[in-house]
């Protein structure tokens, strides 16, 4: 079984999304189990602070190391032996390579911060890796932990129905997926290729193969459609 730990301010943010879909179903198979841990656990005053003003001057407030440092040591052993990742937009781009990776684990921990910056002793000495979704800025990292955590489940056996539906996915072992249509064979003077009417399966997967390429060169090179 997989355990996830993630550690947030707001770990409630979690608690709906995963109790649906694939990420509940994967649970309830026994694939995976979700820890969520309030990092205001691990602070020692009386207002439960897990930030302060920036060394150097400047503006908003970065959260402060030893909340983050206490929570991973107080979850145990396997969470310090497995990969700690930090959310960040200093981060490496997340890629389905890196599902499959965290799939393949027995346990690893999300951190997520939140308001101007974290302390980057947390990147430097507690992380072993720094993740993002893009080169944009969310205001916490509880989005992008959510969008990991369910693109790594969903990999797990017992998560789909149809595992094959995974494995033909975009990225899995390929760049874009072909697109896909369903009935109606015509909607609003809209039509479907012809060759997914067909029957000829050969042809079928020719197509699908010559437009998942199409699409990767448009997305990877800007060409145009």
């Amino acid at each position: 079984m997989l355990r996830i730990n993630v550690v947030s301010i707001f770990p409630q943010f979690f608690e709906g999304p995963l109790s649906l879909s694939i990420p509940a179903r994967a649970k309830a198979a026994g694939a995976v189990q979700y820890h969520l841990v309030d990092l205001r656990d691990h602070t020692h005053d009386k207002h439960r602070s897990v930030d302060d003003t920036p060394y150097g001057g400047g503006p908003g407030m970065v959260m402060k190391p030893q909340p983050f440092f206490e929570a991973v040591e107080a979850l145990g052993p396997g969470a310090a032996a497995g990969p700690v990742i930090l959310l960040s937009p200093r981060g490496k781009p997340f890629g389905h390579a890196d599902a499959v990776r965290l799939s393949g684990l027995q346990e690893f921990t999300l951190l997520c911060g939140h308001y101007k910056d974290v302390d980057q002793r947390v990147a430097d000495y507690l992380a072993t890796e720094e993740l993002s979704l893009g080169d944009f800025v969310l205001s916490g990292g509880e989005p992008a932990a959510l969008a990991i955590i369910d693109a790594t489940v969903r990999l797990l056996p017992g998560a789909m129905s149809d595992l094959e539906s995974a494995r033909t996915d975009s990225f899995y072992d390929r760049g874009i997926s072909a697109p896909s249509y369903t009935r109606p064979p015509e909607y609003r003077g809209y039509g479907v290729p012809d060759v997914l009417l067909s029957g000829n399966h050969a042809e079928i997967d020719k197509w699908r193969e010559a437009e998942g390429r199409r699409l990767t060169r448009v997305r990877e090179k800007g060409e145009e459609d």
